[in-house]
């Protein structure tokens, strides 16, 4: 077992290097707080003071997947791990069931930051994020929404999907590497050495797992959410889509019409040289967005 002294806090200078940013690293700590009985939803709790922001990830990736926005946002916030993935519980209903996830989240709002606050979601995250704002409406000041909409279907997800759903293990650190490499190939080695190194996990004969995948697959039936654009038509609050014009975007020019029928004062940002993780590819250009436009 190869012993890579992996420290989560340990990393920042690398984002702050690769980005040639220049601010501090502020204040962070994982928190853990009680959502359904024993399960326990973790993530990161940034800077000092009452949260102005709420990040939310996407399928099979974890709150360090905005770190480098974090830092450089330089302001209070919350970057959730989704049930069954980083250091959050599994979910009874699996590791992409949007009713029970959007439960789990309101519940450690409600704990760790009640009040208004700017709600920012990809993919996964966006649709919890919805799901959330419509329901519980008095927490969230605005929504923003990461390179997702509900028009988002399988066809238009499977170059992601793909990759997410791999090899259930690999042989070592290098062969995961590898294949991340394979289909990121925007991204630089560096980073997505360090994405692995938060979102993976070494087992005791030297393989190697994704996080979201440590947990056995649910047999227990989601409950249903009825229809997102439905749901985001009713909304009252700011609403922002960040879409990346990269080609793994996940979202079309119809989901963009779609979402401005449903909501005609809806700002739609649209960012160049991004796919579909825009916190990756382009997190300085992302953290300007929500410095404008989600608080």
């Amino acid at each position: 077992m190869t012993d890579f002294s992996y420290d989560e806090f340990s990393l920042f200078h690398e984002n702050l290097e690769e980005w040639n940013l220049d601010v501090p690293i502020s204040p962070v700590r994982r928190f853990y707080v009680v959502v359904d009985g024993l399960r326990q939803l973790s993530g990161l709790a940034w800077g000092n003071g009452q949260p102005q922001m709420i990040l939310v990830h996407g399928g099979a990736q974890n709150a360090h997947t905005f770190d480098t926005v974090a830092l450089a946002l330089q302001r209070p916030l919350l970057a959730l791990d989704l049930p069954g993935h980083g250091h959050s519980d599994a979910s009874p209903n699996g590791t992409s069931a949007l009713a029970s996830h959007a439960r789990d989240v309101q519940s450690a709002l409600e704990q760790l930051a009640p009040g208004h606050h700017a709600l920012v979601g990809m993919s996964l995250g966006g649709l919890v994020s919805l799901v959330v704002a419509s329901e519980r409406p008095d927490l969230v000041s605005s929504l923003t929404l990461i390179d997702i909409t509900p028009g988002v279907n399988a066809q238009k997800a499977k170059h992601i999907t793909d990759f997410v759903n791999g090899p259930s293990s690999f042989d070592d650190f290098d062969a995961l590497l590898a294949r991340t490499i394979e289909h990121n190939p925007t991204r630089s080695t560096s980073s997505l050495r360090r994405g692995i190194l938060h979102n993976a996990i070494e087992q005791h004969d030297g393989t190697w797992v994704w996080r979201h995948q440590r947990h056995p697959k649910s047999e227990l039936a989601a409950p249903d959410v009825g229809d997102l654009w439905t749901r985001l038509g009713t909304l009252e609050m700011p609403v922002t889509l960040v879409r990346a014009m990269a080609a793994s975007s996940v979202v079309d020019d119809d989901d963009e019409a779609e979402l401005l029928r449903r909501l005609p004062n809806a700002r739609v940002v649209r960012v160049a040289n991004a796919g579909h993780s825009v916190q990756g590819d382009q997190p300085l250009e992302l953290a300007a967005l929500l410095s404008r436009f989600a608080t």
